[in-house]
């Protein structure tokens, strides 16, 4: 069985890897487990703290329900296959409301470069079954795969709905830590 937290806990909650952050009961956007543990946006795929080009840290999340837009996680090689937040057609690839594309293209940048210092940490959370806005935490998350190479870890992909555009589909590494402490997630925050 999974640790669950209430919404009350959520402040001083570690992330535990499949443990579920329950919601408010507001009915509205405040009830977000995910802004309340990590001080970031409630709303999205791509939720941030920092600017989108200097961020201290990135959560990628996803109901994992969408079949155009397949995001997926396997759970024995331990990757994350995120897809971007171009979804829709009359954008170019990077022109996107919450910039999350261009994290995509920065980070996986820094990550061809050597430069993993400008490469925050990734925590990755998906949808909970029930009905309010509750979520699971699967893990702390860095970008590429030890059998992708950087033409293929981060590809642009086509997608045609009515008129033909581009999104972004990139691939993470889940790393083998089952607890992540509030004071490391503090310490990044502050």
């Amino acid at each position: 069985m999974s640790k669950i937290f209430s919404f009350k806990e959520l402040a001083d909650a570690d992330l535990i890897v499949d443990a579920i952050y329950e919601s408010g009961s507001s009915g509205n956007a405040g009830d977000d487990p995910i802004s309340k543990l990590m001080k970031c946006g409630n709303q999205g795929g791509f939720r941030y703290l920092g600017a989108y080009d200097n961020l201290k840290l990135c959560v990628l999340y996803s109901e994992m329900t969408s079949t155009e837009w397949p995001d997926e996680i396997d759970y024995q090689k331990g990757l994350f296959t995120y897809f971007g937040d171009n979804k829709t057609p009359g954008h170019e690839l990077h022109d996107t409301k919450k910039k999350g594309n261009e994290i995509l293209r920065l980070t996986f940048e820094s990550l061809h470069n050597d430069q993993r210092s400008k490469i925050p940490p990734f925590f990755i959370f998906t949808k909970a079954n029930d009905k309010g806005r509750s979520v699971i935490f699967r893990g702390l998350a860095v970008p590429g795969a030890i059998n992708l190479n950087k033409s293929e870890d981060l590809v642009a992909v086509w997608k045609r709905s009515g008129d033909r555009f581009l999104n972004y589909r990139g691939v993470f590494t889940i790393l083998d830590i089952q607890t992540i402490k509030r004071e490391w997630i503090d310490s990044i925050i502050k």
